[in-house]
């Protein structure tokens, strides 16, 4: 058995003793039941020589050998997504040049399926004067993922956050963007725990006034709308307004707090998925679908059930850092040969959250190659003045 040092929270440490490695597959086939995106990471470039605060250094090679990993395991991706560090250390330029890698990846990959972000991050908030500048910065990212074939995810704006007036504004702005797609868009409505910048999208800081804006704005275009993925971390709110949506269009749960049940659903429902957490638990969640397809409900959630306890960890406030923990796990897993980030993010984050994810991850059979795992955990500890 593999043991090491764990710091505790009460100062002190302890020896910690690995559970075997990971009993979940590699790879696996979509399932039938559920549409599932996992919401991808991007693998920094350590050995670049740029500055890491003002321009970003991607190793391209490995962050497409990751997605390849989660479409072997009968993934979906969101790609360019917050979990890639959008508006955190991934600019425009480099987020359309992942956007254009990985959908030439995918035309290569039999059965790969992505969809992308589609914001306005190239436009400052400060800079947007107009709902117009808002639009065309809309308009410049949605034509690039278009060239190059892909989908529409419709990211929020922290510029159209800035300079909306109202709901009418949100209504119009994304009434004429989904017009202009030429295929159906999902929809995204990131909240102020992901993005404080976003506080008071869709015109209102309360949650009733701004669901009856997007359930309009569905309503009017219900026939060019995939579906809408909320990120509110309520279990409540996603199913009050996941039972309003009309025929034809879905519910992808964002909330990385109640996943499992949600997914799961009951008599009246279940939502799809569309989360950064099937990043690091893509072989155990795979696994869980594949009970769930099979009628094993139990089976689901003795499977998934586990990793929601390491989900709420990793996404505890401030949540807009959960994509430290996310690329920890990579680490820790093999699927990169260092752990660093796109503008040195990992740094916000600290010795003892970082302790708790490797005891969740373990006890959630998610390490792999529980040697190696425990190596580099003994490394950062090291690191961090962990004897």
């Amino acid at each position: 058995m593999v043991e090491i040092s764990l710091p505790r929270m009460e100062g002190s440490s302890e020896r910690y003793r690995l559970a075997p490695s990971s009993p979940f597959p590699r790879a696996a086939k979509a399932n039938g039941i559920r549409t599932v995106y996992a919401a991808a990471h991007v693998v920094a470039d350590p050995l670049r020589l740029v500055d890491p605060w003002r321009e970003p250094a991607v190793d391209w090679d490995a962050t497409l050998a990751f997605r390849r990993h989660l479409w072997g395991l009968g993934f979906k991706i969101a790609e360019a997504m917050d979990t890639s560090q959008r508006g955190m250390g991934l600019d425009w330029q480099n987020a359309a040049e992942l956007i254009t890698r990985v959908l030439a990846e995918a035309k290569a990959t039999p059965g790969a399926d992505l969809a992308c972000g589609a914001g306005t991050d190239q436009l400052a908030p400060q800079d947007a004067r107009s709902l117009d500048d808002v639009i065309r910065a809309y308009e410049e990212q949605i034509g690039h993922i278009e060239e190059h074939g892909g989908k529409i995810i419709l990211m929020a704006s922290r510029a159209l956050c800035r300079v909306a007036k109202g709901p009418e504004d949100y209504l119009a702005v994304y009434g004429r963007l989904i017009r202009q797609c030429s295929g159906k868009v999902i929809l995204h409505w990131l909240g102020e725990m992901f993005d404080p910048a976003l506080a008071g999208y869709w015109g209102s800081r309360d949650f009733e006034p701004s669901m009856e804006t997007v359930l309009t704005l569905i309503g009017e275009h219900a026939d060019k709308i995939d579906g809408i993925k909320i990120s509110l971390l309520d279990a409540g709110k996603e199913i009050t307004m996941r039972r309003r949506l009309p025929a034809g269009v879905v519910m992808y749960t964002g909330d990385d707090f109640n996943y499992a049940e949600l997914i799961g659903g009951d008599d009246q429902g279940f939502s799809h998925g569309l989360l950064g957490i099937f990043d690091p638990i893509a072989p155990a969640a795979a696994a869980a679908f594949a009970r769930l397809e099979a009628g094993d409900r139990a089976g689901f959630h003795a499977i998934l059930d586990p990793t929601v306890a390491l989900s709420r960890r990793l996404f505890e406030a401030p949540t807009q850092h959960y994509k430290c923990g996310v690329v920890f796990l990579a680490w820790l897993n093999g699927f990169q040969s260092h752990f660093r980030m796109v503008g040195g993010a990992e740094s916000a984050r600290g010795i003892l959250h970082y302790a708790d994810l490797f005891r969740l991850a373990d006890q959630s059979g998610l390490l792999i190659d529980p040697e190696l795992a425990a190596r580099r955990m003994t490394h950062l500890c090291a690191v961090n003045g962990v004897a």
